[in-house]
């Protein structure tokens, strides 16, 4: 099991919310490394400054997948079976294993994404 970090999730983190934190802390604590997409730091990504600082800080212990031809078709391959148009949410599912945690802004379009993958995942609103 693996917590996956989708752009609410990333956000939430850079606002010091303290059940994201402590979720993505757990997770460390267990020896595991969160993972997140090129595609997801793209749409939070302001620089790094200022108060983006915790979020560099967060990233920093992040597995950062590339959002390269593969990822790309495996979820454009997803879309079309949801009839969705957010690549970017549907590479975060692309990147999950089976048992994984997906923290989320957005649990129903993640949700009918994991079925159209026959992904079996837990995901976590926040």
């Amino acid at each position: 099991m693996t917590v996956i970090l989708d752009a609410g999730a990333l956000i939430a983190a850079e606002r010091t919310n303290r059940d994201v934190i402590a979720l993505i802390k757990a997770e460390r604590i267990a020896g595991r490394t969160p993972r997140t997409h090129g595609g997801v730091v793209g749409q939070v990504w302001r620089g790094g400054f200022g108060r983006q600082a915790p979020l560099a800080h967060l990233l920093q212990g992040v597995e950062i997948v590339p959002l390269d031809d593969q990822l790309g078709r495996t979820s454009g391959a997803f879309l079309s079976r949801t009839l969705g148009n957010d690549v970017i949410d549907a590479a975060v599912v692309a990147i999950c294993r089976d048992g994984d945690v997906v923290l989320t802004t957005d649990p129903k379009d993640l949700l009918a994404l994991a079925i159209a993958a026959g992904s079996h995942l837990e995901i976590i609103a926040i």
